[in-house]
C-alpha cells in the first residue's frame, strides 16, 4: 500500500465546524459536543463495511458491491429497514472507525476483485465521502463509486461530487408533502428531492452506461419503495420522473416493504403492500412510457431484512 498523507486528505472535514452539508442546514460544529439534527459528530460514523449482493443487477453484478453504511440519518423514516443504525435518538458511539481502518477494509475487498464501492445514507457525511474517495484513489485503486442516498440531499453539496461519483442511486420517496412530514419528519422532502434529482440528472443524464459485465459505470438509477395505502404518492413520484426528468430514466420500483418492529402496530404502515397496490403503480409506470429499470417479485420483502447486530447484516 502507498503511504497516505492523512492530514492533507482530511481537509474536507473542516466544513463540519459549521455544518450545512445536507438539507437540514443545522450549522452545528460537529467537532464539538453540540451536534445537529442528525446527531453525528465529525468522525467516521460507519456501522458496517460489507459485501452486499442484493442490490439491482446493474449495481451488484456477480461479485456484489462493497457497501459503506453510515450511521444516523438526515431523515427519520418511521418504517426504515435500517432503523438499528439510522435512529438519531440512539447513541452509536461504537459505530466509529478511523480513516486507516476504513481504507484497510475497503482495500481488502477491492483486492478480492470487488470493483464497486457504495456509500449508503451519505447525505450527512459528504465530506467523509470525498476523503474516502481521495484516499482510495491515492492508493492506486479506481473502483466505480456509487452514491446510495435517501434523496434528501442539498443540491449545492451534490455539485461538489461532480466528477467523483460515477453512479447516483437515489430514493425518491414522496411526492406528497403530508406523507413526507408524517412518515419521515420532512414536509419539504418532495421539493428538496426534486432539486437534488435534477442536479444528479444534470450531471449524468438519462442514459445508464454499463461495462462489459452489464454493471453500471455511469448514470442514475432512481429507487422508489411503494408504501401501503400510498398508491397516489407513488404515481406522483413516477410522473415527476417522467415529466420533469425523462421517461427513459432507469427506475427500480420496489415491492419489498414490510413492517419493521417500530411500526408493527401502525394503522397503515403496520401491514405489507398488497399485490393490487403494487400492480397499480406498475401499470402507471408503463402508462408513462417508463420501460427502463426493474420491478420486483411481489414476495421480495422476505429477502431484504438486514440485521446490523450481526457481523454481516445481510447474511444470516
Amino acid at each position: 500500500m502507498k503511504p497516505l498523507d492523512l492530514t492533507a486528505l482530511t481537509a474536507p472535514l473542516e466544513e463540519l465546524h459549521d455544518c450545512s452539508i445536507c438539507s437540514r442546514e443545522c450549522h452545528a460544529d460537529r467537532f464539538s459536543g453540540k451536534l445537529g439534527w442528525c446527531r453525528s459528530d465529525a468522525s467516521f460514523n460507519i456501522a458496517s463495511i460489507c459485501i452486499h449482493r442484493g442490490e439491482e443487477p446493474a449495481i451488484s453484478g456477480k461479485e456484489g458491491i462493497i457497501n459503506i453504511f453510515f450511521s444516523h440519518c438526515n431523515l427519520q423514516c418511521l418504517y426504515c429497514q435500517n432503523h438499528q443504525i439510522s435512529a438519531n435518538h440512539v447513541s452509536r458511539s461504537t459505530y466509529r472507525m478511523d480513516l486507516p481502518e476504513v481504507i484497510r477494509q475497503i482495500a481488502g475487498y477491492l483486492d478480492q476483485g470487488i470493483p464497486r464501492v457504495g456509500f449508503v445514507s451519505p447525505s450527512h457525511f459528504i465530506p467523509h465521502v470525498r476523503v474516502i474517495i481521495a484516499a482510495v484513489k491515492a492508493m492506486g485503486y479506481d473502483p466505480v463509486w456509487i452514491y446510495n442516498t435517501n434523496g434528501f440531499d442539498k443540491m449545492e453539496s451534490l455539485r461538489g461530487l461532480e466528477g467523483l461519483i460515477d453512479v447516483y442511486l437515489p430514493d425518491l420517496k414522496y411526492s406528497d408533502p403530508a406523507l413526507a412530514r408524517d412518515y419521515s419528519g420532512a414536509a419539504g422532502y418532495p421539493e428538496t428531492a426534486a432539486r437534488a434529482l435534477k442536479e444528479m440528472f444534470r450531471q449524468k443524464g438519462a442514459a445508464l452506461i454499463t461495462g462489459d459485465d452489464d454493471t453500471a459505470v455511469s448514470g442514475i438509477i432512481v429507487r422508489h419503495l411503494v408504501l401501503p395505502g400510498a398508491v397516489e404518492n407513488s404515481i406522483g413520484v413516477l410522473k415527476f420522473l417522467a415529466e420533469e426528468l425523462s421517461p427513459k430514466i432507469h427506475v427500480s420500483l420496489m415491492a419489498q416493504y414490510y413492517p419493521t418492529r417500530p411500526v408493527a402496530g401502525h394503522p397503515t404502515l403496520g401491514r405489507s403492500v398488497t399485490e393490487a397496490e403494487y400492480r397499480q403503480v406498475v401499470d402507471a409506470m408503463e402508462a408513462l412510457g417508463m420501460y427502463h429499470g426493474w420491478i420486483q417479485e411481489f414476495d421480495s420483502s422476505d429477502f431484504y431484512r438486514p440485521d446490523f447486530d450481526q457481523d454481516h447484516p445481510f447474511e444470516m
